[in-house]
C-alpha cells in the first residue's frame, strides 16, 4: 500500500528510492553535527526524535506514534491500542547489560511505534544505548541481512539468535561514519507491511 508522502509521488519503487537517498541525507547530517547527543538515550522519546530527523521531509507523521495496526507476514505488531502502554514499560526496561539492551531492543521491535522507517530509526537508537554503556556499537556489514531479518522475526519468541548475531558484530569504532551508515541501509528494511482492524483480532 503506497503511504502518504509529502513528495506527491504515487509510484511505490520511486517513493522507496526517495525514502532511502532522503533518510541517508538526514542520518549522515545527525552524525555530522552531532545532534544525536543531544536526544534521550533508550528511551523513546529519544526514538522519536531520530524517526523524526529521518523522515519530516518524507511523512507527516514522522516521530509520531502509529494509529494503525500492522502486521508482517503471520506477526502482528503490538496493538495500536495498546501502544502508548507498552512504549512506557520499554522506557523502564533496564540497560546495563548487553543481554539487557538486546532485550530492550527486541521489545521496541515488537512495539514497531511508527507506520514506516521503524528499522532504520530503531537500529540507531540502539547503537546509542551500546555506546553509552558499553562503549561499542554494531558493525551491521558483520551481519547477513537474511540472518538478521529472520532472527529479528524470532526473537519474540526466542531471542538467543539475535544476541548471538550482534554480539558477534560488536566493535568499538564507535565514531566511525561507516559504521554508522551500515545500519540505515534501507535492504535491511522489513517489506510488506499490512493495515488491519482491531475487529480482525476475533477472527483469528
Amino acid at each position: 500500500m503506497l503511504l502518504k508522502n509529502k513528495l506527491g509521488l504515487n509510484d511505490e519503487i520511486e517513493l522507496a528510492k526517495e525514502e532511502e537517498r532522503i533518510t541517508k541525507l538526514k542520518a549522515i547530517e545527525l552524525f555530522e553535527t552531532r545532534k544525536l547527543e543531544e536526544f534521550e538515550v533508550g528511551t523513546f522519546q529519544g526514538l522519536s526524535q531520530i524517526h523524526k530527523c529521518l523522515f519530516e521531509d518524507i511523512y507527516e507523521f514522522a516521530g509520531k506514534i502509529r494509529t494503525e495496526n500492522i502486521s508482517k507476514s503471520n506477526f502482528r505488531f503490538a496493538s495500536a491500542m495498546y501502544l502508548e502502554e507498552a512504549l512506557k514499560k520499554i522506557d523502564k526496561m533496564p540497560q546495563s547489560s548487553f543481554d539487557e539492551i538486546i532485550e530492550k531492543y527486541v521489545e521496541m521491535n515488537i512495539a514497531h511505534p511508527f507506520r514506516e522507517g521503524n528499522g532504520r530509526s530503531t537500529r540507531i537508537w540502539l547503537d546509542m544505548i551500546l555506546k553509552k554503556e558499553l562503549g561499542k556499537v554494531i558493525d551491521w556489514s558483520k551481519i547477513d541481512k537474511e540472518d538478521y531479518l529472520l532472527a529479528m522475526e524470532r526473537s519474540p519468541i526466542k531471542n538467543i539468535e539475535i544476541k548471538i548475531l550482534l554480539q558477534n558484530a560488536l566493535t568499538d569504532k564507535i565514531n566511525d561514519r561507516d559504521v554508522y551508515m551500515k545500519g540505515i541501509d534501507a535492504s535491511y528494511r522489513y517489506e510488506g507491511y499490512n493495515v488491519y482492524k482491531a475487529e480482525d483480532l476475533k477472527n483469528n
